[in-house]
């Protein structure tokens, strides 16, 4: 029965960090970054002919 218990302890305990670690996963993706978008290359429109 010790086992049984143990085995029981140990799985959700796994369960449980692996659910924390998908949780912050996400907020990490989630997460804004520091920079903005902003392009690196801007091509400017030649002025209409009249």
């Amino acid at each position: 029965m010790r086992r049984f218990i143990a085995a029981l302890a140990t799985a959700l305990v796994a369960a449980a960090l692996a659910t924390g670690a998908a949780f912050g996963v996400v907020a990490l993706l989630d997460a804004t970054p520091d920079q903005p978008n902003t392009p690196l290359i801007s091509y400017d429109t030649a002025p209409a002919a009249p």
